[in-house]
């Protein structure tokens, strides 16, 4: 204690480390396994595969230029502009950037495993699946790197490592 009163103990200061590359991988590891797996199992439960249609890849694409943007707009307003984010904003901005790079992992790596599932399959429909699978993987894929962008947007130090 001094003599003006109780000393207040620093401020807190946590650091928040971004999306490792072991949780994506362990995310793209599940999502290839869940992919590839769901066209066997459907189609001897359902009695058919599952259907991949163009708005479902138009949806994962719609969704990767909305992240593109949102970082966009976030790079510019912190690193460029040097201003910050209302700090409930910058939670919510970073919470939603780390659950669309991890899902965006799991849906592109599901669509990959799905593609793959098809490769060698005499139906009349496997073109037509793979092809649709792989932009939609390409769409999840944007997805994810337009979500880490973003995550990176949103650092205050401009990304730049603290001594």
């Amino acid at each position: 204690m001094s003599e003006s009163g109780p000393e207040e103990p620093p401020e807190p200061r946590g650091t928040l480390r971004p999306t490792s590359a072991r949780a994506l991988t362990v995310c793209a590891v599940a999502g290839l396994v869940i992919g590839w797996g769901i066209h066997p199992a459907l189609s001897r439960i359902a009695g058919r595969p599952p259907l991949v249609s163009w708005p479902q890849v138009l949806a994962l694409v719609l969704v990767a230029g909305i992240m593109g943007f949102l970082a966009w707009q976030t790079w510019q307003t912190v690193q460029v502009r040097g201003q910050r984010l209302e700090p409930q904003q910058a939670v919510n901005r970073l919470v939603l950037a780390r659950a669309c790079a991890l899902g965006g992992t799991v849906v592109a790596a599901g669509y990959v495993g799905y593609a793959v599932s098809w490769l060698g399959d005499a139906s009349q429909y496997a073109d037509r699946w793979i092809l649709r699978s792989a932009v939609a993987a390409l769409g999840a894929l944007g997805v994810t790197l337009a979500s880490l962008v973003l995550e990176r947007a949103c650092r205050a130090d401009g990304g730049r490592s603290q001594p």
